[in-house]
């Protein structure tokens, strides 16, 4: 008897081709999943990559990275032509589009995070100054202190004209005007910091809705251009559709006229009369 040895089967090396790609532009290879051909890019990115690389096709593959960098790029004259700076803040909005993070975050919680101790009891202070809270009480306070001095008479720790309450007031006044003033500061930071993520989120949000629009026209018109592919592949079917039924018709009306045509009779002998025997 003879071994036969069964060798496992091997994967096609278009398998694995097909799984792998070549970056057009670095020349890396890398997944399938992460190469975007530049016919789907939009009009005005595709066209600023095939100007630094002229060899390159509308079916080329480019990765990612590549595209991020571009994009990057892009999007960075885009602001130089419109604002003619290019700030900090335009910064970090063209890197979040280039890694697709987002920007938006709650400034408020962060500014909170990072008071000290008294810039807490100050905010607090000032809180407190300028609630119906404080005005009532207040108010108690100093009715107490000037009916109270008025009812012990003579023997009071601050009779009438009430000077030490003056003093107190002013020291109060003197004490609290800075740290409302203190707390007023750190509430202009928090709103800098807030109608700066307001920018850049506004910022981001246009680019994007302008990006947006130039690929949705970019796929109308592409959209429109397969649709008159395929209706001319549709009127080139219709008109073969028409020619072969026109064959056919020609077809049947041949063998028509072939059966109603006469077939030609064959040569009939003439009918003789039967011989008669003479008597003999």
């Amino acid at each position: 008897m003879t071994d036969i040895s069964t060798e496992p089967p091997r994967q096609p090396a278009e398998a694995s081709s097909k799984k792998r790609g070549v970056c057009a532009i670095s020349g890396v290879e890398t997944a399938r999943k992460n190469l975007i051909s530049l016919d789907t890019l939009r009009p005005s990115l595709a066209e600023r990559i095939m100007a630094d690389f002229p060899q390159l096709g509308e079916h080329s593959l480019v990765s990612k990275a590549e595209l991020a960098r571009y994009r990057t790029r892009y999007v960075e004259e885009i602001l130089r032509e419109e604002h003619g700076e290019y700030s900090d803040l335009d910064r970090e909005v063209v890197e979040s589009i280039a890694r697709q993070d987002t920007i938006a975050h709650d400034t408020d919680d962060e500014f909170d995070e990072q008071r000290t101790f008294g810039e807490r009891v100050s905010d607090g202070l000032a809180s407190f100054g300028g609630s119906w809270a404080f005005l009532i009480s207040f108010g108690i306070v100093l009715l107490v202190w000037m009916g109270l001095n008025v009812a012990m008479g003579v023997g009071a720790f601050d009779p009438y004209p009430f000077i030490l309450l003056n003093l107190v007031l002013s020291c109060i006044a003197a004490i609290q005007a800075p740290i409302i003033m203190m707390s007023q500061k750190r509430q202009e930071q928090k709103d800098r910091a807030r109608s700066s993520n307001d920018y850049q989120v506004n910022l981001k949000a246009e680019l994007e809705i302008r990006h947006l629009h130039e690929k949705i026209d970019h796929l109308i018109t592409r959209q429109w251009q397969r649709l008159a592919e395929i209706q001319q592949v549709q009127l080139e079917i219709l008109q073969e559709a028409q020619r072969d039924q026109a064959k056919r018709l020609a077809k049947a009306k041949s063998s028509a006229r072939k059966a109603r045509k006469p077939k030609p009779r064959p040569d009939s002998k003439p009918d003789t009369p039967p011989s008669s025997s003479a008597p003999a």
